[in-house]
């Protein structure tokens, strides 16, 4: 018998689906219409490129660290608007939405690769 179990073992899907999150969350400010801020968008374009960088690491070399970084990155974009003070427009709804995306791709990953060892961390699909 076949047991298909897509989500059970880490694809390369998952990490070009971190890329493309990455990259919304770079142009999250243009997506919102909410570019007043520099401060703001600078905040946002670091998130984005950070969570571009570990998500394409993952591609080349899979560890665990670079799920937990992905994890920071999306805790980090739900909490930047409360921090930094611009909780008002539509803005907030993308960095929540957006950031909550990254974290549970990011505990879905850290789950599959949770009892593999650095060995078959290497090897993979």
């Amino acid at each position: 018998m076949v047991r298909l179990r897509p989500f059970n073992v880490h694809r390369h899907w998952q990490d070009w689906l971190g890329i493309a999150l990455g990259v919304l969350i770079a142009l999250s400010p243009w997506l919102a219409g909410q570019t007043d801020s520099q401060v703001v968008i600078w905040i946002t374009i670091a998130a984005g490129l950070w969570v571009v960088q570990f998500a394409g690491l993952e591609l080349f070399d899979l560890e665990r660290s670079e799920e937990a970084w992905l994890l920071v990155c999306g805790l980090w974009l739900i909490a930047s608007p409360f921090v930094l003070g611009y909780a008002d427009g539509t803005l907030i709804y993308w960095h929540v939405a957006l950031g909550a995306a990254v974290v549970l791709l990011a505990a879905l990953e850290l789950w599959q690769d949770w009892k593999l060892s650095d060995q078959e961390l290497v090897v993979r699909d």
